[in-house]
């Protein structure tokens, strides 16, 4: 979490009462969205957002019995782009599109209910909504590398690598319709072909069952090692074995990639 948003967050807490201009309901709804002035803008120009990472909160909320956490619309979105923080239950963003007649502004409001889940989103002009259409969100594969999340020649998770897929499956709970999850265990070059599809093999369950174990439905998580037959480094060629296998390390790799419908 970075310094501006720390300071937001303080300032939420000291105008809690500034910070919630709609007045949303304990479901966190309004018939009154009221936006902050442009000019209060706390990040000034405003950012370029996802357009996939604002298509999957739309989609997620548009099932009512589908809210999501501070924690992650900020993973999607960023820190809110005014004076509003974790006591407050609306944050404003203001985001920039090109379209065909330039690039144009919008602002963008999510609002919370009494249990701090998000719940509903507004925008102004709300002909904004209309820019996310037809552009099919791509869900984005997630990769734990190197040695992140595991130590060179083992498949037993690190304590960051732990923290990683803790993450990683709160994101996947946030997706709504997952038909598939494919969980991919890489190896360096290093070793036999047989010990490295083993233990590539041995890595991608691990994923699956930390996985498992965070609540994603272990039926729909489909494991398969590849030795090293699938490389992503060039030029490792360092004679110290040291050096090689510092080098290689974005070789030892586990991917996990989602299928959800549209």
């Amino acid at each position: 979490m970075n310094k501006t948003f720390i300071a937001a967050l303080v300032a939420g807490v000291v105008l809690a009462g500034c910070g919630t201009l709609s007045g949303p309901d304990a479901q966190g709804y309004t018939d009154n969205p009221v936006f902050p002035k442009l000019s209060e803008n706390a990040l000034a120009k405003g950012t370029y957002p996802n357009i996939d990472n604002v298509k999957l909160i739309e989609t997620t909320l548009a099932n009512e019995d589908a809210g999501m956490s501070r924690d992650q619309i900020y993973h999607l979105l960023d820190e809110p782009h005014h004076s509003e923080g974790f006591q407050v239950r609306e944050w404003d963003y203001v985001f920039h599109f090109h379209t065909n007649n330039g690039v144009q502004t919008c602002q963008y409001k999510v609002l919370f209910d009494k249990n701090k889940l998000a719940r509903n989103t507004y925008w102004q002009p709300e002909s904004c909504r209309d820019l996310l259409d037809g552009q099919p969100a791509e869900l984005q594969p997630f990769s734990l590398s190197g040695d992140v999340a595991f130590a060179f020649d083992s498949a037993s998770l690190t304590p960051r690598g732990q923290d990683e897929v803790r993450k990683i499956a709160q994101a996947l709970q946030s997706v709504p319709a997952i038909e598939r999850i494919t969980v991919s265990g890489h190896t360096d070059r290093l070793g036999s072909a047989a010990y490295n599809q083993n233990l590539s093999q041995r890595r991608a369950n691990t994923v699956k069952q930390a996985l498992a174990s965070q609540g994603i439905t272990a039926s729909l998580i489909h494991a398969q090692g590849y030795g090293a037959s699938q490389p992503v480094t060039t030029g490792c060629a360092q004679q110290n074995r040291a050096d090689l296998i510092a080098c290689l390390a974005p070789d030892r790799r586990v991917d996990i990639e989602i299928q959800a419908k549209r």
